[in-house]
């Protein structure tokens, strides 16, 4: 079934995409939770008036977006963890304290746009996180665990 996204669904697309899915994803889900609605000849048709519309707005967040990842791109964080004497993290480093780090540098970056290659930190050592400022701009942030 073809849809227009209403917002951002992660590992589905971004708001106004014209995606094909499953009928009963479409039908159960996403179109009753609001998120997206069907892909009629007349929506479509509204969607690509809003699209011109918006091309110009877009273009603008996506260079705000650039500039804000230079500034970002010579960021190195270093994130302090409680340890045992072997260098294994009690509990783990997740977005939540890599946020927290960017926050305390004056990058003001919601976690849900931070991704961690690894899907559990529990050693002390060096990493990279991945910040998503724009659906076209990502930036690559090294951060070091330390032992408190």
């Amino acid at each position: 079934m073809e849809i227009i996204l209403k917002q951002d669904v992660t590992n589905i697309g971004s708001k106004d995409d014209i995606i094909v899915v499953k009928d009963g994803y479409a039908r159960n889900y996403l179109i009753p939770k609001g998120l997206a609605i069907t892909a009629t000849v007349s929506a479509k048709k509204m969607h690509a008036e809003t699209m011109r519309q918006r091309a110009h707005k877009e273009e603008k967040l996506r260079e705000e977006a650039e500039v804000y990842a230079k500034k970002l791109e010579g960021v190195s964080l270093v994130i302090g963890a409680k340890t045992s004497t072997k260098g294994k993290i009690f509990g783990s480093v997740n977005t939540i304290q890599i946020a927290e780090a960017l926050t305390e540098k004056g990058f003001d970056i919601d976690r849900k746009n931070i991704s961690i290659k690894e899907d559990l930190i529990k050693e002390v050592g060096n990493y990279t996180a991945t910040v998503k400022l724009h659906k076209e701009v990502k930036v690559e942030i090294p951060f070091e665990i330390k032992a408190e």
